[in-house]
């Protein structure tokens, strides 16, 4: 088993559990597909059409240069609308055909990367991706989008340990996270130190790191892909730049999120 193998796997599971919790909804407003969740605007159907658009457009990115090309030329046309345009449309199909696209896209997605040279980059949105990269930030963004369903349809997912993947993609975009609000990274590596879901101890950074975050994994995780507002997490920092880090964390692609509310 691979790396890439163990985070293809992961994305099944996790995808599985959502595809679970919508394959029987109803077209209706309360406990259905038009349910509302907390991303302002967007229902259970716009959080599941976006996920299959993402992963049809990684299979295009990953085979089709010349459709690619056009995705690019579309998104630069509309940069700050185009992401949610295509989920509000493909929202729109009956919840039979959306279940079908996303069950179609979601098989395409792990078959294009588990095919792919290992060493070869495919184009993306921001910089070129390898098919491991590409899994983990899949596997990110179908977590984080299933948090936001399930607390539309009240639901409370056991957590797990694999959200390994998104707390790593969160502690190696640390910096990315500083120049999206127009800020130097800092020079030094934190320490990171996380609890997992099970109870083992994560760590990245060197031991004697001046800076130190410290908690629990599930809330970094929720933190980094912006479903809790900070003040709301377990979190400790210690250093002005890890605390700073923890107020602006994104391991997503893109402007800088809203982020939530505190509750």
């Amino acid at each position: 088993m691979t790396l890439l193998d163990d985070l293809l796997d992961d994305l099944k599971a996790e995808g599985d559990l959502l595809w679970t919790a919508v394959a029987g909804l109803d077209a209706g407003d309360r406990g259905g597909w038009a349910t509302p969740t907390p991303a302002a605007g967007w229902t259970v159907a716009t959080q599941i059409a976006h996920l299959l658009w993402t992963d049809e457009v990684a299979v295009i990115a990953a085979t089709d240069e010349d459709a690619w090309d056009a995705v690019v030329l579309d998104a630069i046309a509309d940069p700050t609308g185009y992401v949610d345009t295509h989920a509000h449309e493909i929202a729109r199909l009956a919840p039979e055909a959306l279940l079908a696209r996303w069950g179609a896209a979601r098989d395409a997605l792990r078959l294009t990367l588990r095919d792919r040279p290992s060493g070869e980059r495919m184009p993306w949105f921001g910089p070129p991706m390898s098919p491991t990269s590409m899994a983990t930030a899949r596997f990110m963004e179908t977590w984080a989008h299933a948090l936001d369903v399930y607390d539309a349809l009240g639901i409370a997912p056991e957590p797990t340990d694999r959200i390994r993947h998104v707390a790593h993609l969160g502690v190696r975009t640390r910096d990315f996270a500083f120049s999206v609000h127009d800020l130097e990274p800092p020079a030094e590596e934190f320490r990171i130190d996380l609890i997992a879901p099970s109870g083992d101890q994560w760590s990245w950074g060197p031991q004697d790191a001046a800076q130190t975050v410290t908690g629990s994994a599930y809330d970094l995780c929720l933190l980094v892909t912006q479903r809790v507002h900070r003040d709301d997490t377990d979190l400790v920092a210690t250093g002005a730049d890890a605390e700073t880090w923890l107020t602006i964390a994104q391991a997503f692609a893109g402007p800088a999120g809203e982020g939530r509310s505190k509750r």
